[in-house]
């Protein structure tokens, strides 16, 4: 069913799909890619574990899709996180969910966003991260020149602060510059049927994907048990970046690894997201 919710003033939408069934179910959270509307791949996720019984909320976070938020198409990361905190909140007071076994679910960018809101919000009891981007500024420093990235990303908001417009580039294009250039994201978001995603992003989300710092969630996790699902090659959200997420997690915990060979593979390609949703309900039913 189609959900409507405030956050910051803000109006956020989303799809809560439920169970068939009577009783208060577990219910999980969904936040996923960068750019990513709820009717791609969160939703697809949210569907598929709504089938094995869970109560899923997948949504538009602030400034994406038909959610509300200005500017449109900017990453927010604090911001993020204050929506999912909302969902929570709307979750626990839906008579269908049990509010005492919520989780968080991410996929791409959101698997760091549901890392660090799980570490952080009581409320939530298990974490699964498929994959899963795990940003923090030492990894991005070390594979840039980062003190030029961000001068140049700083002009841009001097320029916007002065009163200038709102600067935006492609999301993804096959050729040029875009924030995901190259033939791989192109493959999937240029032909997403979603009528709610914009090939367009603000300049100054590359700022925030440079400086935020998602992968601390791991430190501060424990005890809450958590899942990592992510394949064995992947140019986008490096294997490397999981690995170090998984080291820095407590017990109980678990990596899955799955053969697939690009990023995009565990968005919508059979068999991976069927083997990522085998893996995330069967550790979900053992802790949730």
């Amino acid at each position: 069913m189609r959900i409507e919710f405030a956050v910051d003033g803000v109006t956020l939408v989303g799809e809560l799909r439920v169970p068939e069934g009577t009783g208060a179910r577990p219910a999980l959270v969904l936040t996923g890619p960068f750019t990513g509307v709820r009717d791609q791949v969160t939703g697809l996720y949210a569907e598929r574990l709504a089938e094995r019984g869970y109560v899923t909320l997948a949504f538009d976070h602030r400034n994406w899709g038909e959610s509300g938020g200005e500017p449109r198409c900017h990453e927010d990361p604090q911001g993020k996180l204050h929506d999912l905190r909302a969902a929570v909140s709307l979750l626990r007071a839906r008579p269908e969910v049990d509010g005492d076994r919520i989780g968080a679910v991410g996929i791409c960018l959101g698997g760091g966003y549901a890392l660090k809101f799980a570490a952080f919000d009581p409320r939530v009891k298990v974490f699964a991260g498929i994959a899963g981007a795990y940003n923090n500024p030492y990894g991005m420093r070390s594979g840039m020149d980062y003190d030029a990235v961000l001068g140049s990303y700083t002009e841009v908001l001097e320029r916007q602060d002065q009163g200038g417009p709102v600067e935006y580039l492609p999301a993804v294009a096959e050729e040029g510059e875009a924030a995901m250039p190259g033939d791989e994201p192109f493959s999937y978001y240029g032909a997403s049927p979603s009528p709610h995603w914009a090939n367009q992003v603000t300049r100054a989300s590359v700022l925030e994907l440079i400086t935020m710092d998602n992968l601390m969630g791991a430190d501060f996790l424990s005890p809450k048990p958590a899942l990592i699902v992510h394949g064995v090659i992947d140019r986008f959200c490096s294997p490397e970046g999981a690995e170090e997420a998984y080291k820095r997690l407590d017990e109980p915990k678990r990596l899955v690894w799955l053969d697939a060979k690009r990023h995009i593979d565990l968005y919508d390609r059979e068999p991976y997201v069927t083997q990522a949703v085998d893996a995330t309900a069967e550790f979900l039913s053992q802790h949730l």
